[in-house]
Formats: C-alpha cells, sequence, structure tokens
C-alpha cells in the first residue's frame, strides 16, 4: 500500500481514466525499464525512438481534439501521463512538456491551418517540442528578452540566443518568444513557431552539464538571421506573446506541483520498503522512533499537498484556476518535495548517497524544481499581491 492512500478525486473516478492509467502504466513498464533509462542517463537525454514509441502507444497528444490528431482527453489524461512518468522513474522523458505545456499552445491560440499543419505530427512524435523562453541574461523578467524578429518581406528575420532549453537536443519543432516590435513592451512580444530541419542559421549549442535531471537534455539555442515565414506567427497576429504565455502560466505551474507530488509519494514509498528491510543494532531502522515520527509528519504533510492538488486540479477542469492559487500549489509542492526527499535520504544514511537508489537521483533531480516555472521568489511576489 502506498504511504499516501487516500482516495481518488471523483473526477479521476471514471473507468476509462482506470484504463488509460493502466495502459499508459504498462507502457512505461514494457518501453522503459531500468536498463534503457541508465543509458539516457548516461547519454544525457532520451532516445528519438522512444518518443515515437510513446506517439504510437497513445502517450502523447491526449488532450489534443480528434480533429487534429489527438485523442480527445482533457487534463485528466495529462494528469495520469505526469503521474505514471513520476511513480515509474522514467526519467528524461520530458512529455509533461510536450503535453501540458507546449501542445496548449498551439490548440488554443494557434490557426486553423497551423493546427492542422502541427498538432498531427506532434501527436504521433514525428515532431519533438520545445519552447525557447530564457535567455542567458533574462531569466523570469521576460518583457526584457532581447532575441528579436523584425520584419523581412513576406516574414521575419530572427537572431538572438536561449538557454536552459529541455528537449533542446532533440526537438525539431521550436515555440520561440521573440520581439517583433522591440519599442512596444510585452505588447511587441509574438511567439513563433519552427521547424529545425534544415532551417539555416539555427544552431544548437551544447547539452549543459547539470547537477540533476542526467537524461533530460538541456541545451543553449542560437539563431542567426532565421528567416521566420509570417504565417509562423503563432495565432497569425503579431504581438500576442506575452498574453499568450501569460494565460497558460497557471497550468504550467500546476504541472509543476504534480511532479512534485509524483516525486514526494515516490520517495516516501521508496523509504518506507528501505527502512523496514534495513538493520541496525540488531533491528530495522523503521523500529527507531526517530524514523516512524519523521515519516509521520512527511506522510501528514503529503497528504494535505494531495488534497490540495486534487482540489488545484478540480478548479482548472471547472476553468476557476487562479494565478495566486496556481502560485501557491508550485511554491509549496516544490518546497516540500525538497524537504521530503532530503529527509528520505537521510534515513537511507550513506546509501542515499549512492546515485544506484533511486532517492539520490530524486535528491538532485528535485533542485530544479523550486527554479524552473518562476523561481519560487517570484511565486511568493505574486501571492503576496493577493494579501
Amino acid at each position: 500500500m502506498p504511504v499516501i492512500d487516500i482516495p481518488e478525486p471523483d473526477f479521476m473516478a471514471d473507468e476509462e481514466i482506470a484504463i488509460f492509467r493502466d495502459a499508459v502504466g504498462r507502457f512505461f513498464e514494457q518501453k522503459a525499464p531500468e536498463k534503457r533509462v541508465l543509458k539516457w542517463r548516461e547519454d544525457g537525454q532520451v532516445e528519438r525512438e522512444f518518443w515515437r514509441e510513446a506517439g504510437e502507444a497513445g502517450i502523447l497528444g491526449v488532450s489534443v481534439p480528434e480533429e487534429y490528431g489527438g485523442h480527445g482527453g482533457d487534463f485528466r489524461h495529462d494528469m495520469v501521463v505526469v503521474d505514471q512518468i513520476g511513480h515509474k522513474g522514467v526519467e528524461g522523458f520530458a512529455a509533461s512538456l510536450h503535453n501540458v505545456i507546449i501542445l496548449p499552445y498551439v490548440v488554443r491560440h494557434g490557426t486553423e491551418e497551423q493546427k492542422q499543419r502541427w498538432l498531427p505530427r506532434l501527436v504521433s512524435g514525428e515532431l519533438v517540442s520545445a519552447i525557447a523562453m530564457t535567455e542567458p541574461g533574462v531569466g523570469s523578467d521576460l518583457q526584457n528578452i532581447t532575441t528579436t524578429a523584425l520584419k523581412d518581406g513576406n516574414g521575419y528575420r530572427l537572431n538572438g540566443s536561449k538557454t536552459f532549453i529541455s528537449n533542446g537536443q532533440i526537438a525539431d519543432f521550436l515555440v520561440v518568444v521573440a520581439k517583433t516590435n522591440p519599442d512596444e513592451g510585452a505588447k511587441g512580444i509574438s511567439l513563433l513557431c519552427l521547424e529545425t530541419e534544415g532551417l539555416e542559421g539555427f544552431e544548437r549549442g551544447k547539452k549543459l552539464d547539470k547537477i540533476g535531471l542526467d537524461a533530460q537534455d538541456t541545451s543553449e539555442l542560437f539563431f542567426d538571421d532565421v528567416f521566420v515565414p509570417a504565417d509562423n506567427v503563432l495565432g497569425g497576429e503579431e504581438g500576442r506573446g506575452f498574453y499568450q504565455l501569460m494565460g497558460e502560466l497557471p497550468q504550467e505551474r500546476l504541472l509543476i506541483a504534480m511532479g512534485a507530488m509524483a516525486t514526494i509519494e515516490r520517495a516516501l514509498d521508496v523509504t518506507a520498503e528501505y527502512v523496514k528491510q534495513r538493520k541496525a543494532f540488531g533491528k530495522t531502522i523503521w523500529d527507531f522512533q526517530n524514523t516512524q515520527f519523521t515519516l509521520a509528519d512527511l506522510k501528514a504533510r503529503g497528504t494535505a499537498a494531495k488534497v490540495f492538488i486534487n482540489d488545484c486540479v478540480a478548479k482548472l477542469l471547472d476553468g476557476k484556476l487562479d494565478v495566486t492559487t496556481a502560485s501557491i500549489a508550485k511554491y509549496w509542492l516544490t518546497e516540500l518535495q525538497g524537504e521530503t526527499v532530503d529527509k528520505c535520504l537521510q534515513l537511507h544514511g550513506g546509501w542515499g548517497y549512492i546515485n544506484d537508489y533511486p532517492i539520490a537521483r530524486m535528491f538532485r533531480d528535485s533542485r530544479i524544481s523550486r527554479i524552473y516555472g518562476g523561481s519560487n521568489e517570484i511565486m511568493k511576489m505574486l501571492i503576496a499581491r493577493s494579501i
């Protein structure tokens, strides 16, 4: 029995959701065994073929409408994929980025022609996506990006660089944040969609050497006078990019909180199993009161966090998830994630510091969640505005 064992919320009670969860879990067990994931960590990225396999299995684009090649699901189906990735330890496979962050930009903001052109191939795994937002000198302050896309005939010339781009080495579909009118501040920002194959002036930089997320490629991207046709501006109208970005942020931050919750649950499960088997001073680690109190405290707070996350998802499904609540979820869950994996690692003793053990990798991988998607300091600023 899992450590956090609250009942499924009503919105997840459909039999079809349960069947989908089982299918996703079996896919990861069969196609992403520990040996294959180890190879991803050694290579620093998931091989391209796995994305095609995931597309064939119906793991990609689960909430994309059927008329665009998708599976016609909703956020609950995306939630299942994110949850199973966390519980099965499918490290590096950024389906959450692809499904829950990038594809919704095209679904909600793309023109009909853009949806028909890109969504079927994004659902099949023919195209793997990335979003190029962050720049070397600009983090959360998107209004001050320096990448430009200036008018040139029937298109734009894109110049600039981006960094910390997840899927940067393998992505062949990019959503690039650029200024089409540098004098207009937020109103001058547009989102440009690019297919990278054979794209003149586009270059991938080095794969960045991180302290965690070993199997997730994170890269620099460079754009040197890249020509972008006018009909590649997302939504067909320039100057809408900042508002398109802001509109998707609550869902993105809830996604990060959900990933944190999955890690909290997995950390508690593997630690409970470990301490009940590992012996010291003639008894198991579990027999010590300190161990019991530590895990009891983490279970109590993890249970409260799970109830809160379920409420946030319910709000999202009803179209009522606001910026403040999403910011609270991202802030609180990622802080709890860091504390949970740290205390669980401590209960593993020296073995917790060895990368062969899942808790060690969870410890390293968890650190970034307090930074990306808007740092937790930014989250606190957003929360404070509601007071």
